[in-house]
């Protein structure tokens, strides 16, 4: 229960503040993950896993036959429109851009026209809701962004996914990250099949090592990760091989003035 709030390198060790002390390391591995977005409508908070919704592998056949709402127009939202298809009456997208030309990709957009059960609401936001007796989500307020009449419709689950903020502001500059703020790692850190000139070492860094050398990130963080919890779990398991064969090949000096880890 402690936070982490600083990390940098001093000679062949790295440095960490937590929770106000200082620890010395031979190896970092960041695995801080990911915070999913959310709509700026204060109740659909209350209603989390009671009707709203972060994610859709696992709630589909729970919710079968039901009217279900996605929001959101990337790539994201779109399969998980198409894996609820699968089980829902009717599969709503709600998208605030006139088109999904530059937020989905082609495949995605010609598999969701082909489903007779998923339409795209375009020019559209959720700006309010309605929960039942029992908490649970029961209907959805939609405002149109052109003319702003609002429509209230019925619906049995709310699927958000507008993206997510990495825990990654805290992190030196030396580690690259992409704009959004997710770590690069391993390959994504060449520059026309080189390492960046900062790269301080002769071997390029390992599969899921970041700009900053023996500092690793794993699970959602990391840019091009696929958000699943299975994902995250095996490139653990890649970066403790990695750590153990790079601790054997360039073993760092242990500092005889701080803890180590």
């Amino acid at each position: 229960m402690r936070e982490v709030t600083s990390l940098q390198p001093e000679g062949d060790r790295l440095l960490l503040e937590v929770g106000g002390e200082e620890v010395s390391a031979a190896a970092v591995v960041l695995a801080t993950g990911a915070a999913y977005r959310e709509l700026d409508v204060p109740i659909l908070e209350e209603m989390t896993d009671t009707g709203v919704f972060y994610s859709a592998s696992t709630q589909g056949q729970a919710l079968s036959g039901e009217v279900l709402f996605v929001v959101g127009g990337g790539n994201s939202a779109g399969q998980a429109a198409l894996h609820l298809s699968r089980y829902a009456s009717r599969v709503t997208l709600v998208v605030r851009d006139s088109d999904l030309a530059d937020s989905m990709s082609r495949y995605l957009r010609d598999a969701l026209g082909a489903t007779p059960n998923v339409e795209v609401r375009c020019r559209t936001e959720v700006v309010d809701a309605v929960a039942d007796e029992d908490g649970w989500l029961d209907a959805l307020v939609l405002r149109d962004l052109d003319s702003g009449e609002r429509e209230t419709v019925d619906t049995g689950g709310l699927f958000v996914l507008i993206g997510a903020h990495p825990h990654t502001g805290w992190l030196p500059p030396k580690i690259e990250r992409d704009s959004w703020g997710y770590v690069l790692t391993g390959s994504d850190l060449l520059r026309e099949g080189k390492v960046p000139e900062s790269w301080p070492l002769e071997r390029p860094p390992l599969i899921l090592e970041t700009s900053l050398p023996r500092v690793f990130a794993v699970g959602d963080v990391r840019q091009g990760s696929t958000k699943r919890v299975a994902s995250a779990v095996g490139e653990g398991s890649v970066v403790v091989e990695q750590l153990h064969r790079l601790l054997r090949e360039e073993p760092a000096q242990r500092s005889a003035d701080s803890p180590a880890a």
